[in-house]
């Protein structure tokens, strides 16, 4: 398999948080022309401006889309359609949790499972059913799902979190049976991973996964962006397949 990019255009979907950024830069790095999407929220568009600024060559692009509105992912493949001409990877890494202890059932209330499952789920499967045609247009289209040893494990966040996690799995299955043989789907599932997305964890969690992991450290955003960066150049008779990038914590 090729190591090159060149003439690809890349579409990261949360490219503002760590994984997605840095799975943006390794992208352009073999020479993809890159768009990030992120939501119209300060917080978010400073970060985007941020990844834009870290990216080698030209032609690249950060772009609003918040995947619960699927009108605005509507509006993003208009503005891909435009901006590029074409798509051949799609990224999903847009992603919310909150903490609810597993225990504490009344926490975990219908308001919260609804938003896990409109943002970690259903906004995953509205952005491929809103760029498929792009991809398939492609000849050689990629879809790669970020998920999580949650969705297998049955430990996580939250059990609603857990859960729509193993529904990414699930749909990475289903719908590499229906996009082939023009597109192809993968996820990419982290165990934990050093970075802010869990409100609440700091360095004692981190400290304390790492010496119950048999690599004895946890992920680094780079870890899990060398994976998504493979399933492109790498793994090209790859489908329907989680790839877990744990450190072994699974085992």
């Amino acid at each position: 398999m090729t190591q090159s990019m060149d003439g690809k255009v890349v579409l990261v979907v949360g490219g503002s948080g760590s994984i997605g950024a840095t799975s943006a830069r390794k992208f352009a790095e073999l020479g993809a022309r890159v768009a990030v999407s992120h939501r119209d929220v300060p917080g978010e568009a400073a970060a985007a401006a941020k990844v834009m600024q870290s990216l080698p060559g030209e032609g690249h692009a950060a772009l609003i889309a918040d995947v619960s509105r699927t009108d605005t992912l509507k509006a993003l493949r208009i503005e891909i359609e435009s901006r590029f001409g074409r798509l051949d990877v799609l990224v999903n890494a847009a992603g919310f949790t909150r903490p609810v202890p597993h225990a504490d059932l009344e926490a975990l209330d219908d308001d919260l499972i609804d938003r896990m499952f409109e943002v970690n789920w259903r906004g995953q499967f509205a952005t491929i059913r809103t760029f498929t045609p792009l991809l398939k247009a492609s000849g050689d289209g990629l879809i790669v799902s970020i998920s999580s040893i949650a969705g297998t494990n049955g430990i996580g966040s939250s059990i609603a979190y857990c859960a729509a996690k193993a529904g990414i799995d699930v749909m990475t299955k289903s719908l590499a049976r229906v996009l082939a043989p023009e597109v192809r789907v993968l996820a990419v599932a982290p165990g934990v991973v050093d970075t802010n997305f869990v409100p609440g964890r700091g360095a004692d969690f981190n400290t304390r996964t790492a010496a119950t992991t048999p690599l004895k450290r946890i992920a680094t955003a780079d870890d899990i962006a060398s994976a998504i960066l493979a399933c492109a150049t790498q793994l090209g008779f790859a489908t329907g397949t989680t790839f877990v990038v744990d450190g072994g914590r699974l085992l």
